[in-house]
């Protein structure tokens, strides 16, 4: 019997959406034809209806009382629909059936099938691996390497497993495990990570975890497990459903009993049908979809509006979130006689030919400024260090003070107190020598969004609290959350660890919300309660593992999400209310014998359309600041 089930629901599932389209239309035609021309064919038009709109119900309570023994609210109103249909009165049945398949629909139209973007992942993961065995190189296959293996990885590869440098020097980009976009120098004794992206040096490497053991085979491990916990939330006129059917078959039977006219008996199933229950919820969030659409967002959750609702705290993450993800010049300072423009200019012109990120910053904001770069002759580039050139006849060295130290170039005590300051802020410095003398000195650091302190002001005032959750350390982190004015911090996080964070705050009560824009951020959008990803400079795999998807990046918008999810529950508790009253008053006029079926299907469906302009409301709602 539950195969038989299995393959009538796989029948009813044919078509997907666009059929249900096509038949609420032909049902509502077939419907105003009853109405106004009865008389247009041998049959009530209604049966169109009935057979297209009310058989699927039918058939879709039949399976889930036979297979699970599921009592949901299509089972009283497949009763309503049998007993209207029993004593004629087709329209009502007609009628009922086409609000209830209206009402499916948009529940349908609002549940969108989230992906994990566990395949993206899976991409990541390194195919190769370069084994030195008795002095030979081996390319092999990733998951055959063993721990204390000897790999070699060359400039751009990806690296293959966790492991220590043994020889060379290099700088990584870590962003799939930190989120951070500046590359991590790396030398002897470090360790590096698989998954991350070697940027310039060959190095050598011990292997030191492999397989399911690395971290990139971890984090998605992470993702695969983060939701199995999250509920789906349940219609109300569903949880509610077997006592509706109980107290509706009783009332019927009474009011048959003790009056003798079954037509009252049918009206209390009709007005008894949860239409409006049924509507209360999804076209309110239909309608707080659509007012979202308008100010950036894309839900991809039907129900993350109103997990949303319930958020106290959202976790933000630092880079490319509450900050613009790409480092700028902020200071130019001058420790000799040249004036600063000129060490600005000589900066920029030794960097044009490099390849590390923070070159190009230098070179691009001074472009940004007006700024001509000079030719340059003799230009070297050191892994990790910086560069040196020949710029209009100087010998220009720009890089950090490692690089400056080798080349015996004396810094100042003073010197490097100022710029410990800017480091203890979590900015970057670069030292610009010229002539084998200290010029001056570049800093530079990931600037805040200008919309991003009013954003973290207003999510203050919904009553929601901020947590700064980043991969960066622990200074650049703290100087980012003074600026923003958030007092809760957690620093040099990796993808696990925020995942952890989130449980932490779960396990404590809270409801989370995960902002967020990397790839090492999927994790914790995961288990979050409800998660919103930039989807303008975000990752596809954040996005993909997101409820929400902020599509131009504009956070300031994020409060106004914050209030509509509230404002969208505090419609649906309105619609709610206002079905339950209507409900309580066309039961007790049919039990009276006031209302007939056709009445009273039309009363309780007048209903269903205040129900729907209601939330329509929520289509141009914008808090008043």
């Amino acid at each position: 019997m539950k195969k038989l089930m299995k393959k009538l629901e796989s029948f009813l599932e044919l078509g997907g959406i666009k059929k249900d389209i096509m038949f609420l239309v032909i049902g509502g035609i077939s419907l105003l034809l009853s109405l106004f021309a009865p008389a247009l064919l041998p049959f009530d038009v209604a049966w169109i209806a009935i057979i297209l709109c009310g058989v699927p119900i039918i058939l879709g309570a039949m399976i889930g009382l036979v297979t699970e023994f599921d009592i949901k609210a299509d089972v009283l109103v497949s009763l309503a629909l049998v007993a209207s249909v029993c004593i004629g009165e087709y329209f009502a049945a007609g009628e009922v059936a086409f609000i209830m398949q209206l009402g499916s629909l948009l529940e349908d139209l609002t549940v969108a099938k989230a992906r994990a973007g566990i395949e993206k992942l899976v991409h990541l993961t390194p195919q190769t691996a370069r084994v030195i065995s008795n002095g030979m190189e081996k390319v092999v296959p990733a998951e055959t390497v063993q721990v204390d293996d000897i790999l070699r990885v060359l400039p751009g590869e990806t690296i293959p497993v966790d492991g220590v440098i043994l020889s060379g020097e290099t700088s990584v980009n870590q962003a799939v495990m930190t989120g951070e976009s500046l590359p991590i120098d790396k030398t002897v004794g470090d360790a590096v990570s698989s998954g991350t992206v070697n940027q310039f040096g060959t190095f050598e490497m011990r292997a030191a975890k492999v397989g399911e053991d690395s971290s990139i085979q971890r984090m998605i491990q992470l993702v695969q497990s983060a939701d199995a916990g999250k509920a789906k939330i349940v219609g109300l006129a569903d949880r509610w459903a077997t006592w509706i059917v109980i107290i509706a078959l009783t009332a019927a039977v009474l009011t048959w009993a003790i009056s003798g006219e079954i037509i009252r008996a049918v009206t209390i199933l009709v007005v008894f049908c949860p239409c409006s229950l049924v509507l209360a919820t999804p076209t309110a969030i239909m309608a707080a979809i659509g007012n979202a659409t308008k100010h950036g967002f894309l839900v991809r959750e039907g129900d993350a509006l109103e997990r949303l609702s319930k958020v106290t705290k959202i976790c933000l993450d630092k880079t490319g979130t509450l900050t613009y993800g790409t480092p700028k010049v902020i200071v130019v300072k001058s420790v000799s006689d040249y004036p600063i423009d000129v060490i600005y200019s000589l900066t920029a012109s030794a960097e044009q030919y490099s390849e590390h990120p923070l070159g190009k910053a230098v070179v691009r904001c001074f472009r940004e400024k007006g700024g001509k770069l000079s030719p340059v002759g003799q230009f070297r580039m050191t892994a990790g260090r910086g560069v040196s050139s020949d710029v209009d006849g100087k010998r220009v060295i720009a890089g950090n003070i490692q690089f400056i130290n080798e080349n015996t170039i004396h810094v100042p005590e003073g010197v490097l107190n100022e710029t410990n300051e800017y480091f203890s802020q979590g900015c970057t410095v670069i030292y610009t020598a010229v002539d084998g003398q200290l010029a001056g000195y570049l800093i530079l650091a990931d600037t805040v969004r200008e919309e991003s302190k009013s954003m973290i002001s207003h999510i203050q005032e919904i009553g929601v609290q901020p947590v700064l959750l980043t991969g960066d350390h622990a200074n650049t982190a703290n100087a980012i959350a003074n600026q923003l004015h958030i007092n809760e911090i957690k620093s040099n996080c990796l993808p696990e660890d925020k995942l952890h964070h989130i449980e932490s705050f779960q396990k404590s009560g809270q409801t989370i919300c995960m902002v967020g824009d990397g790839i090492n951020d999927a994790p914790a959008l995961k288990k979050s309660n409800v998660s919103i990803a930039m989807g303008g400079v975000g990752s596809d795999i954040a996005v993909d593992a997101a409820d929400i998807v902020l599509v131009d990046d504009e956070v300031k918008e994020i409060p106004h999400l914050l209030a509509l999810s509230k404002r969208m529950m505090t419609t649906i508790q309105l619609n709610l209310s206002f079905s339950m009253l209507l409900n309580f008053v066309a039961i007790i006029l049919a039990i009276t014998g006031i209302l007939q079926p056709v009445i009273g299907a039309l009363v309780h469906n007048a209903g269903s359309v205040l129900v729907i302009l209601n939330s329509a409301l929520l289509l141009k709602w914008r808090k008043r600041k």
